[in-house]
């Protein structure tokens, strides 16, 4: 798989890394498919975004679309940054292989999330902070998958053969 040059900047190089406490809204989404977990933040000042930074875990590509995504997203209105969309992020990298444009649908929902939640606040709607769940879970039924690229594997495994990832707690 080839990244272009702009793709490996932002993986390389990725800009607005981090988080901001005092966020006015936050977003996060993720794939549990490919392992992405993407968390934008937002710094909100006269309807428009003064600061955004985000936390992803995942692959060269989360990384690079959420590194794009905060660029774009800067100093926009709410307004302007509604309008942002997974292919304009996709675009502003020049392109991403066919199998990673799901990333930029990470990126462009994780705003969006981040914009409702920051509206939400500022009209006094309080949503349930998400707990994580640590333990193992099945979400398949009774049968383990991998959570990097669901193939099926064996309860107790904490190396998938058929994608090479460590699992961190056992299957």
């Amino acid at each position: 798989m080839m990244y272009n040059k702009v793709v490996m900047d932002h993986f390389r190089n990725p800009r607005n890394v981090g988080t901001i406490e005092d966020a006015n809204g936050v977003g996060e989404v993720g794939n549990p498919l490919c392992g992405d977990m993407m968390t934008i933040y937002l710094k909100i000042k006269d309807e428009r975004i003064d600061d955004i930074k985000f936390q992803t875990f995942g692959c060269g590509s989360a990384i690079a679309v959420s590194s794009m995504l905060t660029e774009i997203a800067k100093g926009k209105s709410l307004d302007e940054a509604k309008k942002i969309t997974n292919k304009d992020v996709a675009e502003a990298l020049e392109g991403l292989p066919k199998n990673k444009l799901h990333c930029s649908n990470l990126g462009a929902d994780a705003l969006q999330m981040a914009i409702k939640d920051y509206e939400d606040r500022k009209a006094g709607i309080q949503r349930p902070e998400l707990k994580r769940k640590d333990e193992h879970e099945h979400s398949h039924g009774d049968t383990c998958y991998c959570p990097y690229c669901d193939v099926e594997i064996e309860e107790g495994v904490t190396f998938c053969e058929a994608c090479q990832h460590d699992l961190k707690e056992e299957h």
